[in-house]
């Protein structure tokens, strides 16, 4: 009696992730080796603790106060459950590099399965590699303020890094980043793992600490109640407008929860590991992020104080001024500010690590399937390394011409940040929508299924992602004028109306989508 294929695989000892992967029509090319731990740690610094909460905290609390901010955190938090919850059971069923993409295209069908793929494929490829440059104009930021309080403070002759050195400080952290992954992916995976100690415990210090030693500490009726406009300061008047705006900083925050999924095809177990990586990564950052803006809340010793460009801080990093106030206030020395705002650094670091990881891995999918020009290039893996070096360089270079206009433009990290969330999570809603309507019987479920509660889920995540896409196209200033005008909405629609025009001219004449690369009659490479 010969035994069947499954069997087969079964007694040569086939990783589950990888027996799913050869179902799928693709065969093993990157190393299977990182654990649930590591894959967690890759995708929690994706997210990071402060990196998306600390540029986006000064803004967010002059819009609203607060009470808006906070609890405006539990609210995004409870939606992104939905999200991580139905991109968690499609990783499950999935577990490939190409993720989004390669989901996309096989939950929409034969007919829709390659537009839907190429949609969500560019999506995501402009959110991840814009993400660099979040990573690395904010990482810029907190470096920008430490230098400040390293040499005096704004009041006491401090250096304030002119933009021409801003743009240095963000194209070096760029390149960094690309030159660490060129290396094998036990160095990237050894970072994050260092990552994730150094945001746990880092935060736990901060959160801990700052209430501690600041001198007084806002009472619970300001932090949790307290709603303050500052029209005169953002020119908008409408309650319900702020509020909203008040929100940008948790949608921002919470998301890249995918970089697992990204992983998938490095990972063992990983139609086990990537949900859970997922849904872990979401529940820390939710308990931490709250506890971060909560902390920095509760120290607060002067709210009109930190706006003032005046300040120690020149008014530039609402966050930075907090951490100040509180150590000199008790130490008289902004030693203490400091030193957390190394952290907070570091953090940023880590950050756009993982991102440039993550991001090189949909170049290399996206070029493995011909959807990129010149894909054979983008497409080769280092000879003795095994990733997908010329991929990460590909991304490092659309990073740093995307960090340009820094040294023309005020309003670089809005337009960034915008295109970022909008590809990002934009590229979450085309296979959550897929798989909302596909038929039950055309889906293969893994190990993570919802039965009957995967439509209900799908359509509330697919209605929050549609959401979170619309705000951030929204004004934030007013106004409006060439030094508060968000870009992203003409960006974008350059970008996607050239990739659109692309599919219609000539892609949709050779482009299928996800290509196998072995044979499913005969299981040959």
């Amino acid at each position: 009696m010969t035994m069947t294929k499954m069997e087969d695989e079964a007694a040569a000892g086939l990783d589950s992730g990888e027996k799913r992967l050869n179902e799928l029509g693709y065969k093993q090319e990157l190393r299977r080796e990182m654990t649930l731990f590591k894959t967690l740690a890759i995708s929690f610094s994706t997210m990071t603790l402060f990196t998306g909460i600390t540029p986006l905290y000064g803004s967010s609390l002059q819009y609203a106060g607060p009470s808006s901010l906070v609890w405006g955190w539990v609210v995004v938090s409870f939606f992104t459950w939905f999200v991580g919850i139905a991109m968690a059971e499609i990783c499950s069923s999935f577990p490939t590099t190409g993720s989004l993409y390669f989901w996309a295209a096989h939950l929409a069908g034969p007919r829709w399965g390659p537009f839907a793929s190429w949609c969500c494929a560019w999506l995501e490829t402009i959110g991840l590699i814009s993400g660099i440059g979040t990573q690395a104009y904010a990482g810029s930021e907190v470096l920008q303020s430490i230098i400040l309080l390293c040499t005096g403070t704004n009041k006491n002759g401090g250096y304030f890094a002119p933009k021409w050195l801003f743009l240095c400080m963000y194209i070096g952290l760029t390149l960094i980043w690309a030159v660490l992954n060129t290396f094998a992916l036990e160095v990237i995976a050894i970072i994050d793992i260092i990552s994730i100690w150094w945001q746990v415990i880092g935060g736990t210090v901060i959160v801990i600490l700052l209430p501690l030693v600041a001198l007084t500490t806002q009472p619970a009726s300001f932090v949790f109640s307290h709603f303050e406009m500052s029209p005169d300061a953002t020119g908008i008047s409408s309650k319900a407008y702020v509020v909203v705006l008040s929100l940008l900083v948790s949608q921002y925050s919470l998301y890249g929860y995918d970089a697992a999924a990204h992983l998938t095809e490095e990972t063992r177990g990983a139609d086990k590991n990537g949900p859970i990586a997922i849904l872990s990564s979401i529940g820390i950052i939710s308990v931490f992020g709250w506890a971060y803006i909560l902390a920095l809340t509760f120290s607060i010793q002067n709210y009109s104080y930190l706006y003032d460009p005046t300040n120690e801080t020149a008014g530039a990093f609402v966050p930075a001024q907090i951490l100040y106030d509180a150590f000199h206030g008790r130490y008289h020395n902004s030693t203490g500010a400091i030193l957390l705002l190394f952290i907070i650094w570091g953090s940023f670091f880590f950050g756009g690590l993982s991102i440039t990881t993550s991001a090189a891995r949909v170049v290399y999918a996206l070029s493995r399937d011909g959807g990129v020009p010149f894909s054979t290039v983008w497409r080769k893996l280092h000879p003795k390394h095994k990733v997908p070096a010329n991929a990460v360089w590909l991304c490092a270079a659309i990073c740093v011409l995307l960090g340009l206009p820094i040294l023309k433009v005020n309003v670089v990290f809005t337009a960034i940040t915008s295109i970022c969330t909008i590809g990002w999570v934009g590229g979450y809603a085309v296979p959550i929508f897929a798989r909302m309507v596909i038929k039950e019987k055309n889906f293969n479920p893994g190990p993570f299924y919802l039965g009957r509660a995967s439509r209900p889920i799908c359509l509330v995540a697919f209605l929050w992602i549609c959401y979170t896409c619309s705000v951030f196209l929204l004004p934030t200033y007013y106004p409006i004028s060439w030094n508060t005008f968000n870009y992203a909405p003409m960006a974008l629609a350059l970008a996607l109306g050239l990739i659109m025009l692309w599919w219609v001219v000539d892609a949709r004449l050779w482009f299928k989508g996800p290509v196998r690369n072995i044979d499913g009659q005969n299981g040959k490479v």
